[in-house]
């Protein structure tokens, strides 16, 4: 049974430790900040107080007497999960801050204990305990399918942590928009979101990008600059597409991220920040930590709780649904009038197997809407390939040029490939061979379904 509120009209904090001189600290630091606080040293003795009175967050050292704080946050989210628990973990102890995570923990501090982040910890898990984010109504999973409805319950529980998130998923599934609903109802959502798309920065900026400069650093910097972690601070920062990150930079955001610093360059002191990390990419990174493209300490930073998005085939009975609030918000961004989609066309697109998901099937809606003659969408207006057989290459002859659409895109995939082939994979090289922008290739990437 959950306690009930105490008539204490400050917050009231729980802190467990078998260290008397630690305990001493975090009850001062508790005072000052206008917080009340009791004091347990054992794991029983914590579990016996959490079952009687009412407490706004728990703070819990790692290794106790009869036990390890894993114990109290394993108790509390089973029992009260909306009751913050923070644990405080040895320096350089990585590995349990991680267990800890997983385990329903809302953040982690290390030792020797650092009062400006334990303060920050402090404000954050408050709010998380005095509201709940209200809904967004702007941004929204449509779909009532199992593998949708696993997603979104998933969301729910990852806004209420601090834990970071590596969402996985195919080109076009909604990453970013996970990510983005994951913030607006956390206690962050007043805070920044900043999305960082890794594959789209040039190698030589990215240090200047990601961390910021002091004026004088090197030629051209004028004036002191925020990097994305400044930018972000007490918000999200969303880094998209990390598989892309060259080795050289995995070193310094994994440092970052367990010291929660950063260093500008040109600078001699470190700043703190506060930010949580989602990322994401298409590419499996267990698969890129075998072969040395990524490295493992920092692919077990980020991938603390992973998130998958569905693709759009494994959640047909969601793309009626889907498909006319995307039409909706078409025609009133282009001031149409809108069209209704007919039987045919319903059946055509539950049909289509969409390699590009969510974002493929934008584009053929925004085509059809541009194209189709009347009030109503039909299967032609579509230009559908053949489902399923469409996508088998072998079902058309060599050289075969119909259907058009299939020869166009075979031609464009041989010469993508060739071009990827001969820039050793580099992306932006290879857009400038190729004659397109950076964009302009990535989409073809996405829509043809190339890795």
């Amino acid at each position: 049974m959950k306690p009930a509120a105490a008539n204490h009209t400050r917050p009231m904090v729980l802190i467990v430790d078998d260290e008397a001189d630690i305990l001493e600290l975090l009850e001062l630091t508790l005072l000052r900040m206008g917080l009340e606080s009791q004091r347990a040293m054992k794991v029983a003795d914590a579990i016996a107080l959490i079952k009687t009175q009412h407490f706004d967050l728990c703070l819990t050292d790692m290794r106790l007497s009869d036990g390890t704080g894993i114990e109290i946050v394993q108790y509390i989210e089973q029992h009260c999960p909306e009751l913050p628990v923070a644990v405080i973990t040895a320096y350089g102890s990585t590995e349990n801050a991680v267990v800890a995570l997983k385990a329903g923990a809302f953040d982690y501090i290390p030792k020797p204990v650092s009062l400006e982040q334990l303060r920050a910890l402090v404000k954050s898990a408050l709010s998380v305990s005095e509201k709940i984010a209200p809904e967004n109504q702007q941004r929204t999973l449509l779909g009532n399918s199992p593998a949708l409805q696993l997603a979104r319950d998933m969301i729910g529980k990852l806004a209420r942590s601090q834990a970071p998130v590596y969402v996985t998923g195919e080109s076009g599934c909604g990453k970013e928009l996970a990510a983005r609903l994951i913030h607006e109802h956390s206690v962050r959502q007043e805070q920044p979101f900043i999305a960082v798309n890794c594959g789209a920065i040039p190698e030589n900026l990215m240090e200047s990008e990601f961390f910021g400069y002091k004026k004088g650093a090197f030629t051209g910097a004028d004036a002191d600059r925020d990097g994305f972690f400044q930018a972000a601070n007490g918000g999200t920062l969303f880094l998209d597409e990390v598989a892309d990150l060259p080795l050289q930079m995995q070193v310094k955001l994994l440092r970052t991220i367990q010291e929660k610093k950063v260093r500008k360059i040109g600078a001699t002191q470190e700043e703190p920040i506060d930010v949580r990390i989602i990322s994401a990419t298409h590419q499996a990174l267990s698969s890129l930590v075998e072969n040395g493209k990524f490295r493992q300490d920092l692919y077990y930073r980020l991938n603390v709780i992973e998130l998958k998005m569905p693709p759009l085939r494994e959640m047909r009975e969601d793309i009626p649904l889907i498909a006319q609030a995307i039409l909706d918000r078409l025609a009133k961004q282009s001031g149409a009038s809108l069209p209704d989609l007919a039987p045919d066309a319903i059946v055509a697109l539950s049909e289509y197997s969409f390699p590009g998901n969510v974002r493929e099937l934008e584009n053929i809606l925004e085509r059809a809407l541009a194209l189709c003659g009347g009030n109503k969408i039909g299967r032609d207006d579509l230009y559908l390939s053949i489902p399923e057989a469409a996508l088998d290459e072998s079902s058309h002859e060599p050289g075969a040029k119909w259907p058009l659409q299939d020869y166009l895109d075979r031609i464009e995939r041989e010469a993508i490939q060739e071009a990827l082939e001969k820039t050793r994979f580099n992306k932006t090289a290879a857009a400038k061979l190729l004659g397109i922008t950076f964009r302009a290739l990535r989409y073809r990437l996405e829509r043809l379904g190339i890795e």
